[in-house]
């Protein structure tokens, strides 16, 4: 049985996420420590000589926090004068855990980060792990019926009930040729197996998990990638941060997101040792220890780094490109619970200001 390591593409479930994100943040219930908001434990500043600074994972550890453990493990947080505690996973979103300030930062993705800002939640990207889609669709590669996106007209997608799948899925399949029309079955993370037994035609795999697994276990797939198709690029895995607790801790910001660039800079420069102080930090997480090495080999290889060889920067012509479709399919959901009337301005969405220049 394969175990999923990582949130489902698509992001099942953002839009109804987003909505309920601004009703968190004014809940008066107990944060995710267990300790109620405004208490000792949830303001980190009166944490001693160290800030406490609290991560919220989006999955259990996988190849998309190298750069978090690299750091951890090598003691650079504390050197700064971190003391960061990881949130284990669970059911609540980090994007609802930092919006509600139990948690200062936590890993995302462009589209779930966009959303949750246009339904007023108080985020902001500060760091770009992945610079490119780490997912695409995906088809077994002994089906020679399947050459192209435009191949997929009438054919059956295992999807995960995300908002963006289908309007991306469609665009693509458009922009190849295609007409855009398959058939949907929702299956979450059955989709892979379903894939690889023939029971479906395509799904949407992350390259660096999926893609890897599936190949280690003899069924390999071929993929097509959105931008090679003229779709907008878009940051797959992003850091988040809380508005708010930004402005009040302007030095303890810096500090943390500067270390956390630090420690992915390390992954994508030193993909086998990093993978390694991942597995250490997490005994027992890993049964394919080979799969680990060899997803953060390719993700250090293909989608970490800048064109300047470089781990975090966010340009605003991709947070716009995406941006713009997700506004274009009412996908951008205000405070109000109605698709967003006039585009957000997408230089908001993002900052580079706390990352090593």
């Amino acid at each position: 049985m394969r175990t999923r390591l990582r949130r489902m593409p698509g992001v099942a479930l953002l839009v109804a996420a987003a909505l309920a994100l601004v009703g968190c943040s004014s809940a008066s219930g107990a944060a995710a420590d267990g300790s109620a908001p405004g208490s000792a434990a949830a303001d980190p500043s009166t944490a001693g000589e160290q800030t406490t600074i609290r991560f919220a994972l989006d999955w259990t550890p996988n190849t998309n926090h190298t750069g978090l453990y690299a750091a951890l493990e090598q003691g650079w947080f504390a050197d700064a004068g971190l003391d960061v505690q990881i949130l284990p996973y669970n059911t609540a979103l980090p994007e609802t855990i930092i919006d509600a300030g139990n948690a200062e930062f936590g890993i995302s993705f462009q589209d779930s980060a966009t959303v949750a800002q246009a339904s007023g939640a108080d985020l902001v990207s500060v760091m770009a792990v992945l610079q490119h889609w780490a997912t695409a669709i995906g088809v077994r590669a002994d089906r020679a019926d399947l050459t192209s996106p435009k191949d997929l007209d009438g054919k059956t997608y295992a999807g995960f009930g995300g908002p963006t799948e289908e309007p991306v899925l469609k665009t693509v399949i458009k922009d190849a040729g295609g007409t855009g029309d398959f058939t949907t079955v929702t299956l979450g993370t059955s989709a892979y197996e379903a894939l690889y037994s023939g029971d479906v035609d395509f799904t949407i795999p992350f390259l660096a998990w999926e893609g890897i697994e599936a190949e280690h276990n003899g069924t390999p797939m071929k993929y097509f990638k959105y931008a090679d198709y003229g779709f907008p690029d878009a940051y797959s895995i992003v850091v988040i941060g809380n508005r708010g607790w930004l402005a009040d801790h302007p030095d303890a910001a810096r500090a943390f997101v500067r270390t956390l660039q630090r420690g992915y800079q390390f992954a994508a420069d030193n993909p086998d040792a990093a993978a390694q102080l991942l597995m250490d930090a997490n005994p027992g997480t890993f049964a394919d220890p080979s799969l680990v090495t060899e997803s953060q080999d390719l993700l250090a290889a293909q989608y970490m780094k800048n064109a300047d060889g470089t781990v975090g920067p966010q340009t605003l012509a991709q947070w716009a490109g995406y941006g713009k479709f997700l506004y274009d399919n009412g996908l951008l959901i205000g405070p109000d619970g109605a698709p967003l009337t006039a585009e957000p301005d997408y230089s908001t969405l993002f900052t580079d200001d706390y990352l090593s220049s």
